[in-house]
Order: structure tokens, then sequence, then C-alpha cells
């Protein structure tokens, strides 16, 4: 049970092993891109190409769900990226339960967006985590986790890729051990350490230049490559994609302009200087600060932040 590309890899590793795919539960196509065009889901591309029998709902907890998988006979479900809350008749009914494959190291980043929540909060570590479900958001018991180390540059979507991929090698293992010896270890959660990772909202997009640099750099490398983080020049929305956070303090007021190159342009942030690397304007592509400059001009002493310019 699988939706977006963080689950590809998964599903691509249970194809390539020696079990048995019964089926595979998608949500529904739809409209995506810029021609809003309706597309199927990167998971559905890979059952299909797959030969592999699909079924897609809007809703996981209709009986007619239910009675669907049921027909499978699973004795195992893996759920990676799914996008729905998966009911307990279905929790329950394989012999082996329901696994997840969860962006985090457990029970640090509950929740919808582990990855982007991490990366904002200036995070050093992360990690992936197998667990069993239960009735709670992301509250089973831990069976195997993988950490790494963070870079302070790096952005969601590159974390998740590799996130992506590290529980893809972890699921293989917990599904060999499960398929060899008919159990694995299972580690309760300490709901004290836990703390929830909320959907991106478009309260969290908006660059807010009083916070530090560092703390506005993380939430550009979050939002990196989607939804983006946005601010405006002038009264031209733009979105940045990639920064830079300078060692030197600044004397400019928060959100001004303080310096312009021909490759680049610094802002004063709360606490320190952003450099801003790669930005969008709004209806435009993605481009280097230093082709965006050809075409637009900014000068030092620039407040941004004001839609009204």
């Amino acid at each position: 049970m699988g939706t977006s590309h963080f689950a590809l890899p998964s599903l691509k590793a249970l194809i390539a092993s020696e079990h048995e795919i019964a089926g595979v539960v998608s949500q529904p196509d739809k409209p995506r891109g810029r021609g809003r065009k309706v597309a199927p889901t990167p998971v559905k591309e890979i059952a299909d190409l797959n030969e592999l029998e699909l079924y897609q709902t809007l809703n996981i907890k209709t009986q007619d769900s239910i009675v669907r998988i049921k027909l499978w006979k699973p004795e195992l479900i893996v759920v990676v990226s799914y996008g729905q809350i998966i009911p307990l008749p279905i929790l329950e009914y394989p012999r082996y339960g329901c696994i997840n494959v969860h962006a985090s190291l457990l029970p640090r980043y509950r929740g919808a967006a582990p990855v982007q929540r991490a990366l904002m909060d200036g995070e050093k570590n992360s990690g992936v985590s197998i667990m069993y479900m239960d009735e709670g958001l992301d509250t089973g018991d831990i069976i195997m986790q993988k950490a790494i180390a963070v870079d302070d540059n790096i952005n969601h979507g590159e974390l998740e890729k590799i996130l992506a991929e590290k529980g893809a090698d972890l699921l293989l293992q917990v599904v060999n051990r499960l398929a060899q010896e008919g159990k694995v270890p299972r580690v309760v959660q300490d709901d004290n350490q836990a703390n929830y990772a909320a959907r991106i909202s478009k309260e969290d997009e908006i660059i807010n230049w009083s916070e530090s640099a560092s703390a506005i750099h993380n939430r550009i490398r979050a939002l990196n490559p989607e939804p983006g983080a946005y601010s405006y020049i002038n009264g031209t929305k733009v979105k940045i994609f990639a920064s830079k956070v300078r060692s030197e303090a600044g004397s400019g007021v928060i959100a001004e302009v303080i310096e312009v190159d021909k490759s680049t342009f610094k802002v004063q942030t709360g606490e320190g200087i952003l450099e801003v690397l790669e930005i969008q304007k709004e209806g435009k592509k993605r481009m280097p600060t230093s082709e965006f400059l050809k075409g637009f001009t900014l000068h030092p002493g620039v407040l941004l932040g004001s839609k009204e310019g």
C-alpha cells in the first residue's frame, strides 16, 4: 500500500525479491504538474509496469475496500507513504500484521511530514523506522531502525531519496526474517520522547526575515523541491530554493538587501546574513540567482517580504 515516490524503492525491492505480491493499493489518480493533467500515482505506474493487480480507492475504510483487500488473502501488508488511515479490520487481518516504513527515528517526528519538519528544526540526525502498525498515528512497536547524519545543506528531496533507499533495505530484511522465522523484534515506543510532524501548511511557506539566517536556511531546504519557501521583492513573489548562511553578523535592518553582485544577493535577517543562491520568479523556472539578476534589477536597501512592495 503506497502512493508517492518515497514508496518506490520499497515496492521495487519486494518485486525483485522471492516474495509474492498479492496486490497493490494506491490513492486515486489526481491532476498534477503545471498543466494539471490527471496522472497515475508513482506507485500505480510501477505496479502497472510489472503487471501487478492494483486497487485504487478514495476511502480505504469502506466495506468494499476491506472486502477487496481480504480477497487477496495477504499474509503481510506493507504500507509506505500511502496517505490514508488504515482501518482496524485491515490492520488485524494479515497473519503477520501490517508494517510501515516511516521516514524518521520514531518516536520522533510521527505524522505526515517527518523529513520536512526535521530539516526545518535543523536536526543533525535522521533515519528510517520499520514499525508494526496499530490504530494510533505512527505509534506501533518498532522493528528496526537505521540512523544517518544530516548535512547542513541537504534538502528535503535529497534526504527523502536517501531515506527511501535505506527504508527499502530495512524492509526487505524484516520481510525475509518474518518469512524465515515467523517473528521479528518489537520495541514499544516511548511516548514521552514523541513529537508530531504536522503536514506542511501555506503559512509554513512564508519566509519570516526576523528569524535567524540558519532558521530561514532550514526552512528553505525543508521546502525544496516543493512547495518552496517564498517572499516578495518589490511586490514580486519569489520562491527561494537554495541559500547559504554567512558567518558575518551584518548591520542592516531586518529583511534588507545589503549586498548585490553578479552572482548572488545577501539579506539581513533577525540574526546573521543569508545569501540567496537559487530563486524562482512567479510563473518562471527555477534558476541560479546569477541568471535571475540578469533580468531583474535589485539594489541594496530594498526590503523583502512586503507584497505591496
